[in-house]
């Protein structure tokens, strides 16, 4: 497509006094020059989308934040608006964690994540065929801007293992955490700062295959994922990158690249759904905490009366028991989330300083 297809009346510069801007057709795109006499601009940007050329809007051509995320749109909106959320881990579940975070109108995000797409992301990340070997704070920024353009994002494209202070700086700016690494060390770290800091923090995993999905959240002054492990209750996880795998030892150096891929064992993009509602709205409960009409008061005192819960996707490996869902008999069944709560180990080498 060129410009030969564009009206006279939309190329030259005609002078609109109602108008701020002028809508200008240059390098392929549709531009606003602030500086420039302007014409009709929601008639150039509407031919624009008709003849297949994007537009380019400067902040003052954009709705505003009420039109967006204001009363009648997102409800809580007015309590949530102004809080900071850190997702460390940007793949199948931080990122779309983040994404559905902006939709509720949060303005503030720290996204932290070193790693680059690749081809085994495509099935459940928020990611595209266009983003293969883009860093995925870029994509995942870029998602957040489409559906909030007036969020700000921090991104830190590192290696929390590495550059713990940095990650330390991050947390003690945060009002939520949100972990959703692949591998245990990394959530470690981020539980003992995070208790250093007295930050919440919501971690979500999935089991082998995606059997099954779980979600701690650590509480400033309760059990932290350090306590979680030592009580037995972090099972085998889910592997879904041969490289992270290898990095963090759950798949050891030695292992033959034919053994590694068998290994590698991957859920539907479906089961990971559970997963993200569920951090998320614990993530909505927390922020909103001692916020008055912030609209989801009720629901945050039921999800406080937990601080683990788990969900079977299918009744296969350690859910095998569980009965079907529509199984009138009592006991568990799959596609309903449990919860309980796992005290504070007094022993436990991350936060037993404070007690």
């Amino acid at each position: 497509m060129n410009d030969v297809f564009i009206p006279e009346v939309i190329r030259e510069e005609s002078f609109d006094p109602n108008a701020d801007a002028q809508i200008v057709f240059r390098n392929g795109r549709f531009h606003y020059d602030p500086n420039a006499p302007a014409i009709g601009s929601s008639q150039a940007i509407l031919h624009a989308s008709r003849v297949g050329f994007a537009c380019t809007a400067d902040p003052t051509g954009l709705p505003s934040i009420d039109q967006l995320y204001g009363p009648g749109r997102v409800f809580e909106n007015a309590a949530l608006r102004d809080c900071h959320v850190l997702i460390v881990g940007l793949g199948s579940v931080g990122s779309v964690v983040a994404i559905q975070l902006s939709r509720e109108g949060i303005l503030y995000f720290t996204l932290a994540d070193f790693d680059r797409v690749e081809l085994h992301n495509l099935s459940r990340h928020v990611a595209g065929i266009k983003d293969l070997t883009r860093l995925k704070t870029d994509i995942v920024e870029e998602h957040i801007l489409q559906k909030n353009p007036y969020a700000q994002v921090t991104k830190l494209p590192i290696d929390i293992m590495q550059e713990r202070d940095r990650l330390e700086e991050a947390i003690a700016q945060a009002n939520l955490v949100i972990c959703a690494t692949d591998n245990v060390p990394s959530r470690y770290v981020v539980a003992s700062l995070a208790d250093k800091h007295d930050k919440t923090v919501i971690y979500g995993w999935a089991e082998t295959r995606a059997e099954g999905v779980d979600v701690f959240i650590q509480r400033p002054g309760e059990a932290c994922y350090g306590c979680l492990a030592a009580s037995g209750m972090i099972v085998e996880e889910e592997i879904t990158n041969e490289a992270s795998a290898r990095r963090s030892g759950v798949i050891p150096a030695y292992t033959s690249p034919a053994d590694a891929e068998a290994i590698v064992q991957v859920g539907l993009p479906s089961d990971i759904d559970p997963l993200v509602n569920l951090m998320v709205k614990l993530g909505l409960t927390e922020l909103a905490r001692g916020k008055a009409d912030s609209g989801i008061e009720n629901l945050g005192e039921e999800l406080r009366t937990s601080n683990y819960f788990t969900w079977a996707n299918r009744r296969t490996g350690r859910y095998r028991c569980f009965n079907p869902f529509n199984e009138p008999e009592d006991g568990p069944t799959i596609l309903r989330w449990y919860g309980c709560t796992f005290p504070r180990i007094p022993q436990c080498g991350l936060c037993a300083h404070e007690q």
